[in-house]
């Protein structure tokens, strides 16, 4: 049976001064600032209602207005993303709230839904997604988190390390179906969400810098649902160009499949 819950509002959390890679949010990539990527996918998801920027940074927020978008001022210290999506919480009125990372771009706005439509009919407080890992993806960097989930979906684990390790494999090479990357998008109930931020900083999340694994500590479950659409993360300045040609393939290929769509049939 279908919950009451209905209104989404997705919450981009883009800062300015990020140790790794300062102005990320505002790096080109094929003609557009990254925040600006993240948000039209966001606001094409048919399962969005509402899609807000939460920014420290006066440049963030008029770049955000200038491509049309909706930004609020967020001072203050925050530990997390996630506490920066709370505080937009206290603020708007909404039964759910998604926390989209500012550097997480969602190739296809399905992906969002593929989290969004079950989860407003699971019952559960949390969720997040998960895509099968690959032999192109380097099971050993801990830039890619990994997550283990039990057999009702619910989230074991997450870490940077390679979970799980196959004991009797000296190669550490993927697995396909046991080894899973975890993205960087959460969507939470409201109350779940500012019990969450009220919650001390764990052990486990401390260690590994992973923000999720505060939910875990604190006994709440996090269930996990898989997509197979591909998102593009952008952690340094490194990763700009590899990402730049994915995201001009993956619209050129959208192209093309658009022009298949609309020709004539003979």
């Amino acid at each position: 049976m279908a919950k009451s819950l209905s209104s989404v509002i997705v919450v981009i959390p883009a800062r300015y001064g990020s140790s790794r890679f300062p102005g990320k949010p505002l790096v080109k990539l094929a003609g557009k600032p990254m925040i600006q990527h993240v948000y039209e996918r966001a606001v094409a998801c048919r399962s969005v209602n509402e899609v807000l920027v939460a920014t420290d940074d006066e440049r963030i927020k008029q770049a955000v207005e200038q491509f049309g978008g909706r930004a609020v001022m967020m001072g203050g210290e925050y530990r997390t993303g996630t506490d920066r999506v709370a505080a937009v919480a206290r603020m708007f009125a909404g039964d759910c709230f998604l926390d989209l990372q500012g550097d997480e771009i969602p190739l296809n706005p399905e992906l969002l839904s593929d989290l969004i439509d079950p989860f407003l009919q699971s019952g559960a407080e949390m969720g997040t997604l998960k895509r099968k890992m690959d032999a192109t993806d380097d099971l050993q960097n801990p830039a890619i988190v990994k997550v283990a989930t039990d057999t009702k979906g619910y989230a074991l684990y997450f870490s940077r390390a390679p979970i799980p390790l196959v004991r009797d494999d000296p190669s550490r090479r993927v697995v396909s179906g046991l080894h899973y990357i975890h993205l960087g998008v959460y969507i939470y109930t409201k109350e779940t969400l500012l019990r969450f931020a009220g919650m001390k900083t764990g052990v486990l999340e401390d260690a590994e810098k992973l923000e999720q694994l505060r939910a875990l500590e604190n006994g709440v479950r996090v269930r996990v649902w898989e997509t197979q659409y591909a998102s593009l993360r952008i952690d340094t300045p490194e990763d700009v160009p590899e990402a730049e040609e994915k995201l001009r393939q993956y619209e050129s290929l959208k192209q093309e499949l658009n022009l298949k769509r609309t020709a004539p049939s003979r």
